[in-house]
């Protein structure tokens, strides 16, 4: 009888989009929920965990279309950022939105597989896998499925993003926003993409330069699963 609970309540769960289900679809948020583009399609989107160009190596579960998705304050605040930027010729180009928990789930299974060293180069060189939640890299709840956290990086005027010091989704000490390590101009340019963002009410996480989060966001406590699609949001 215990299991038959805990399988009922697991379902409820999964259908009002706070946990993932295997074979339910959630339903999408109470409203507020808007694709990037449609608010402001000058911000280039490059949506890593749509294809296999990610630490996870293939395309990330929930993710069924390479579009950005927000709530709309996010949304609205990041547009009045990326107008700003556009006066003194940077853009803005983002590398994740709107994050299914059912993506989290996905990175949180990943690190107790085994590791692959191409990987381990490219994205964890001086952090083992199996210790990527333990020390915060990866979480079992993140700001992204409350839909109002995004990953970005800054772009010249041909669209190209600029050297930031590391990769997006390098797991290392590195990746804090002012390690004095990375000095100089590419210190500047973090400096910069958190000072422009912080200016519309963003807040950034020290440990990613290019993680920030609505200080106001609408949905502090909820975490939802709806798939990353543009139907998923549309009225």
């Amino acid at each position: 009888m215990r299991g038959v609970k805990s399988a009922v309540v697991c379902v409820v769960l999964a259908v009002l989009g706070v946990l993932p289900g295997p074979s339910v679809e959630p339903v999408p948020p109470p409203g507020g929920f808007v694709a990037l583009r449609e608010v402001d399609p000058s911000v280039r989107q490059d949506m890593r965990y749509a294809t296999e160009r990610n630490f996870t190596g293939a395309v990330v579960p929930g993710y069924e279309e390479p579009v950005c998705l927000l709530t709309r304050p996010a949304a609205e605040a990041l547009r009045r950022a990326q107008r700003g930027l556009l006066r003194r010729g940077y853009s803005l180009k983002v590398y994740d939105c709107y994050r299914p928990q059912r993506a989290v789930d996905r990175f949180v299974e990943w690190t107790s597989e085994p590791a692959d060293p191409v990987v381990r180069a490219r994205h964890h060189p001086r952090v083992d896998k199996a210790r990527l939640v333990a020390e915060g890299y990866i979480a079992a709840r993140s700001g992204h499925t409350r839909g109002s956290a995004l990953d970005l990086t800054l772009t010249g005027p041909d669209g190209r993003a600029l050297d930031m010091g590391t990769p997006f989704d390098f797991f290392d000490p590195l990746s804090h926003t002012d390690d004095p390590r990375v000095g100089g101009a590419v210190l500047a340019r973090r400096q910069l993409l958190r000072e422009v963002l912080e200016r519309e009410g963003f807040e950034n996480l020290p440990e990613e330069w290019w993680h920030f989060r609505l200080s106001d966001e609408p949905y502090p406590e909820r975490y939802f699963d709806f798939p990353v699609r543009s139907a998923a949001v549309r009225p």
